[in-house]
């Protein structure tokens, strides 16, 4: 882990497009600025770390997904047993 020492108004850059910024200090809280391009993620850890404990149970999750057979109308007829419909016979106006 590199450990740096700021001053409020000081910054650190992470890669080409990422700007930290110490915007105040006040005790044993800091406040930072972070300036990143919109498809970086910024979270806190404890938001991370929920997004994560909710992406676990969403793959462990018991439920099953119902099936999608038979939402096309061919499909339907077909796993029915039925023939699909063939349409007007192009025959029939002779």
């Amino acid at each position: 882990m590199l450990v740096l020492a700021r001053r409020i108004n000081e910054r650190i850059i992470i890669g080409d497009a990422i700007y930290i910024s110490v915007v105040d200090i006040k005790g044993d809280q800091v406040k930072l600025g972070i300036d990143a391009p919109a498809n970086v993620k910024v979270y806190r850890q404890e938001i991370f770390d929920a997004i994560q404990e909710e992406n676990r149970k969403a793959v462990q999750s018991h439920g099953e997904l119902p099936s999608l057979n038979g939402l096309i109308e061919g499909e339907t007829r077909k796993t029915s047993g039925q023939d699909p419909d063939p349409g007007p016979d192009p025959d029939q106006d002779k």
